[in-house]
C-alpha cells in the first residue's frame, strides 16, 4: 500500500465516528438554554428556533432557562457539555463580546471554547424619556444635559450591556456628563423611567413597544442602520447626527466548540429558513427586531469585528477588570 493510500484510509478511519454521528442527528432530543428568564427577547427567540427545528427534524428541541452572571453561567454550562449537537446555547453581543473584554479571566473564551453556528436578529436599543418630562428630540435632551448643574442619569440593563456602552458613547459625543444607573433586568429599569426616577433609558425597541404606544414612553432615536418598518417615525442615530452609535444588541446560537461541522451547516442553514418564514418576519418586525442571515464563517467575522469596534470604549470606560 503506498502512503497516500495508508493516509487516506486512516482519514476514513478518523472521520467515520463524526460523519455517522452528524448523519443520524438528532436522534434524541436537543437543549436550548437560554440565558435568561422566561418572557424576555432571548426567550422568545430561543423557543421560536426550537420550534421551529422541532419541526424541521421531527424531533424534540426544548429551551431551559439558565440565567445568571449576564448569562455567563449559561454559557459555561454548555462549553462544558460534549459536542454533539444535542446542547445549544442563545448568546448575544454580552456573552461573545462584552464581558469577554471586560473580564479577561472568564471561564471561557468565546471563540475557542465555542461553535458559533448561526446570527438570529438583533434588536435596535431606543434613547428614551418618559412622557411628562416634555422632552420630544434627542437635541432637547442633549440641551437639558448641557443646561443643568448635575449629570444626567440614564438606565441600563447591567454594566458592560450594549445600552450601558451605549449610553457612554453618547455621553461623549454629545458632550454631556451623564451617569449610569445599572439595573439587574431591563423591567425595572423601564419601570424607573416611566416613574421619571431616571432621565433617559437605553432599553431594546421589543421591551417598550408597549409603553411606546401608551405615550408613557418617548422615543428619541434608536440605535438601527435604518427605519424599523413597524415604527417608521422613530428616527435613527444616524439620522440625527451620531452615526458612530449604529449598533444593536443582537442574539445568536452557539455550542460546544468542536461540533461537528455538518451539524453546524444544518443548523445554520435553518435558522436562515426560519427567519424567511412569514409569521417569524412579521413577530419579529413587531417586536422591533431586524435579522441578516450570516454564513458560520461570516458570523465568526462578525464577532471579530464587534470586538474591535467595542473593546476601546469598554476600555475607555475603565470596566476591564485587572
Amino acid at each position: 500500500m503506498t502512503s497516500f493510500a495508508r493516509l487516506l484510509v486512516a482519514s476514513i478511519i478518523f472521520l467515520a465516528p463524526t460523519l455517522a454521528t452528524a448523519q443520524d442527528w438528532p436522534n434524541r432530543p436537543v437543549r436550548i438554554v437560554s440565558p435568561f428568564a422566561a418572557g424576555g427577547t432571548a426567550d422568545i427567540l430561543a423557543r421560536m428556533v426550537a420550534d421551529h427545528l422541532s419541526s424541521v427534524f421531527k424531533q424534540q428541541f426544548f429551551v431551559e432557562n439558565r440565567g445568571g452572571a449576564g448569562g455567563t453561567i449559561a454559557v459555561q454550562g454548555v462549553v462544558s457539555s460534549p459536542p454533539d449537537g444535542y446542547n445549544l446555547v442563545l448568546t448575544n453581543i454580552s456573552m461573545l463580546v462584552t464581558i469577554p473584554v471586560m473580564n479577561p479571566k472568564l471561564a471561557y473564551h468565546p471563540i475557542r471554547d465555542l461553535t458559533n453556528i448561526a446570527y438570529v436578529a438583533g434588536a435596535p436599543i431606543v434613547i428614551s424619556v418618559n412622557g411628562p418630562s416634555g422632552i420630544k428630540s434627542l437635541d432637547q435632551l442633549v440641551a437639558l444635559g448641557k443646561k443643568q448643574g448635575k449629570p444626567l442619569s440614564y438606565s441600563s440593563s447591567g454594566v458592560g450591556t450594549n445600552g450601558h456602552l451605549l449610553g457612554e458613547s453618547f455621553g461623549k459625543l454629545a458632550k454631556i456628563n451623564i451617569v449610569h444607573i445599572p439595573y439587574k433586568g431591563a423591567a425595572i429599569g423601564i419601570t424607573d423611567l416611566i416613574a421619571g426616577h431616571i432621565n433617559f433609558g437605553l432599553p431594546v425597541l421589543g421591551s417598550i413597544a408597549a409603553h411606546l404606544r401608551s405615550g408613557a414612553l418617548v422615543p428619541l432615536a434608536h440605535s438601527a442602520g435604518m427605519r424599523v418598518p413597524e415604527y417608521p417615525d422613530i428616527p435613527t442615530l444616524k439620522e440625527v447626527g451620531y452615526p458612530d452609535l449604529t449598533t444593536t444588541t443582537w442574539f445568536s446560537l452557539s455550542g460546544p466548540a468542536n461540533m461537528p461541522r455538518p451539524i453546524a451547516e444544518r443548523l445554520n442553514r435553518e435558522v436562515a429558513a426560519m427567519l424567511k418564514k412569514p409569521e417569524i418576519q412579521a413577530r419579529i418586525q413587531r417586536d422591533g427586531m431586524i435579522t441578516e442571515p450570516m454564513s458560520i464563517d461570516e458570523f465568526g467575522k462578525f464577532i471579530a469585528a464587534e470586538t474591535t469596534r467595542w473593546k476601546p470604549v469598554i476600555e475607555a470606560a475603565g470596566l476591564v477588570s485587572k
